[in-house]
């Protein structure tokens, strides 16, 4: 009978949920994630979203889409610092406008944040068995939304 890493078996009432032990290191690592992402969220609040739905990383120092400016489309990107910073407002409509990937990653980022914590404090993943499987499917899902809305947003 195979078990889980917490020892409880298929059928037992101790977990029903995937939790593995992690080493110090992996501990840290989830804090340290935990607290740049609750960083990112953070200067997400500290900007003032950029009213044409990209740009707003501007406010940062950077340059605009070379991208954009050389096709007038945007890139992949455009308009993710400005779905985090609408949606960090709770206006979820204006950063799905701004970038659909954008919006749901914040949307991952705000949710990750008390996972990440929780890991960091029990030295239990809670939910996975893995989490390299964790990010490496969130990073999966946001670069194929990130590409199909640019496809779209290319060819519509």
């Amino acid at each position: 009978m195979r078990r889980h890493p917490d020892g409880a078996g298929p059928g037992s009432s101790s977990s029903s949920w995937p939790v593995s032990h992690l080493s110090r290191k992996a501990r840290h690592g989830l804090l340290f994630a935990a607290l740049g992402v609750i960083a990112v969220l953070g200067v997400a609040r500290w900007l003032r979203p950029d009213p044409r739905g990209f740009g707003t990383h501007q406010q940062l120092g950077l340059f605009p889409c070379h991208f954009r400016a050389i096709t007038g489309v945007g890139c992949p990107s455009c308009g993710m610092t400005t779905a985090f910073a609408w949606f960090v407002r709770g206006r979820f409509d204006a950063s799905w406008g701004a970038n659909p990937a954008g919006c749901l990653l914040a949307g991952l980022c705000v949710g990750l944040v008390p996972w990440m914590l929780l890991g960091a404090v029990t030295g239990r993943t809670w939910g996975v068995r893995s989490i390299d499987a964790v990010f490496l499917r969130g990073t999966l899902v946001v670069a194929t939304v990130s590409f199909l809305v640019w496809a779209v947003r290319l060819f519509l």
